[in-house]
């Protein structure tokens, strides 16, 4: 028998036996996660099959996240239920303002390598980043889940991705994983596993894995899976509890990439995997930039975009939206000076939250504008407003388009 993916091996051993990929199996989760978009029907079907208790308080949490602040009665409402579902004992809960779910996470630990988890959120294959399997699921089976502590699945065919070279200046993991997106396409890896492989990796910082791995979803891949390394032990205080690939494990398809070949990509209107390099596209009219959200809310993101800005201020007449993706990475960024830096050059900043990414609170563009943003979708409609244009790209390129007014390339606006 040949050997194993790192996803045939995180799922056999949730399933207890060796699995291999086209296999239907029931598997235990280490994690089921809902958010205030996917939490409110879970526990009305919760109810419908009358559950009675949850499998694990202690693994179950509740993300309040979407809708922040509050845009109006129902949805408070809505959260409110939650909360009682919560101070019932039946789940932890982060509220309004902690921070997106795929930012809380793992900064509080609740991924651990080799683990399964499951969250009400499509984005959850971010926490492959820390070598775990995470995947999107429905309300339906989230609602099962929290019963049962277990799920079927049909265990995914992998993809390798091997990684080699450097990224060159200003070219980021975001540029990288538009790259990977357009020459996959949409549903190019559908129900499958993205493993992530090659010497490059080590060179990766943890926010650059998780912006990789939050991205494969945009293929239609079921999880994506990064290795354990000196940077991931280093995360969680030492742990060498890693789950490695067989050398002679068999892949579906395998992808090799240079670095250093990447440079500065967007994903135009309105599909993340129509993408062109920046420097084919420059001076097109942008009128309003997002910067933060689960993709690229973290510190470094920001710290990024005001080593591109520089002392330039923000264009006039243009809008720049900042969405930290958690509390703690707005309370560092704060220490850090960054959002005074930020404010002070004319940035709008949002709560943690969701928010302008999926049009679910403040930050909706008018009819016609054209929107620059770190987030990772850019459907019709995606920010509130249908008649808006969305195009997608790294914290530099929002950054250098923010002082310019127009779509520009990082590599020639950076000071």
């Amino acid at each position: 028998m040949s050997g194993l993916t790192i996803a045939e091996k995180i799922f056999s051993s949730h399933a207890g036996r060796t699995v291999h990929a086209g296999e239907d199996i029931v598997a235990s989760v280490d994690l089921v996660m809902a958010t205030d978009g996917s939490g409110p029907l879970a526990l009305d079907l919760f109810k419908k099959m009358d559950g009675k208790a949850v499998f694990d308080p202690e693994k179950i949490v509740m993300v309040l996240d979407h809708y922040v602040p509050c845009p109006n009665d129902k949805v408070a409402a809505l959260q409110d239920g939650m909360r009682a579902f919560a101070a019932a004992g039946n789940c932890r809960i982060f509220d309004l303002g902690e921070g997106i779910c795929h930012q809380l996470l793992p900064e509080n630990r609740y991924i651990q390598p080799g683990h399964l988890i499951v969250g009400g959120d499509s984005h959850s294959t971010t926490y492959g980043a820390f070598n775990a399997v995470g995947t999107g699921i429905g309300s339906s089976d989230l609602a099962a889940a929290m019963i049962a502590g277990k799920l079927w699945f049909k265990v995914p065919h992998s993809i390798r991705i091997t990684l080699n070279g450097q990224l060159k200046r200003w070219v980021t993991a975001k540029d990288l994983a538009l790259c990977i997106v357009g020459l996959l396409g949409a549903d190019g890896a559908a129900y499958k596993a993205i493993e992530f492989s090659g010497c490059a990796i080590g060179d990766l910082p943890i926010d650059d894995r998780m912006t990789l791995c939050n991205m494969m979803v945009e293929t239609g891949a079921k999880c994506a899976v990064m290795p354990g390394d000196a940077l991931t032990r280093s995360f969680y205080g030492g742990t060498d509890r890693f789950v490695s690939a067989d050398e002679d494990a068999i892949y579906e398809q395998s992808v090799d990439i240079d670095l250093g070949s990447i440079e500065p990509m967007v994903a135009l209107p309105h599909h993340v995997d129509t993408v062109a390099p920046v420097s084919k596209l420059s001076d097109l009219p942008m009128h309003m930039g997002v910067l933060g959200t689960c993709t690229n809310g973290r510190v470094s993101d920001l710290e990024l975009a005001l080593s591109v800005m520089g002392d330039s201020p923000v264009a006039k007449g243009f809008e720049l939206l900042v969405v930290p993706a958690s509390r703690s990475v707005y309370l560092e960024a704060l220490r850090k000076g960054l959002i005074e830096k930020l404010v002070a050059k004319g940035a709008v900043v949002l709560p943690p939250g969701c928010g302008p990414c999926c049009g679910s609170s403040p930050g909706i563009p008018s009819n016609g504008e054209n929107v620059i943003s770190t987030a990772n979708r850019n459907f019709i409609g995606r920010m509130g407003n249908v008649a808006a244009n969305i195009y997608l790209a790294s914290p530099a390129t929002v950054a250098a388009s923010a002082v310019k007014g127009v779509l520009a390339d990082p590599r020639g606006e950076a000071r």
